[in-house]
């Protein structure tokens, strides 16, 4: 993973009604063409937080994937020795 100090910012958390918000800066928002309104999926990773813009074939895969990791959790572990 490279990161570069453009595309990366501090942000901070917000308390948005019952749910946790973050803003943000607009220089990144323009880079990545996103406006208030868009639709991005977060994925927990093992490294922390993925932001990625909304697909609705990325969602279906990525809900297959954690169901086949976790009926396949064994053998995955095994694996990965």
């Amino acid at each position: 993973m490279c990161y570069h100090p453009d595309m990366t910012k501090e942000v901070t958390l917000r308390q948005a009604g019952g749910s946790v918000a973050a803003t943000l800066p607009k220089d990144m928002a323009d880079r990545l063409r996103l406006e208030a309104g868009d639709r991005v999926l977060a994925v927990e990773t093992d490294r922390g937080i993925l932001l990625t813009p909304y697909d609705p074939d990325a969602e279906r895969a990525l809900k297959i994937a954690a169901k086949a990791a976790k009926k396949y959790r064994n053998a995955l572990r095994e694996l990965a020795k």
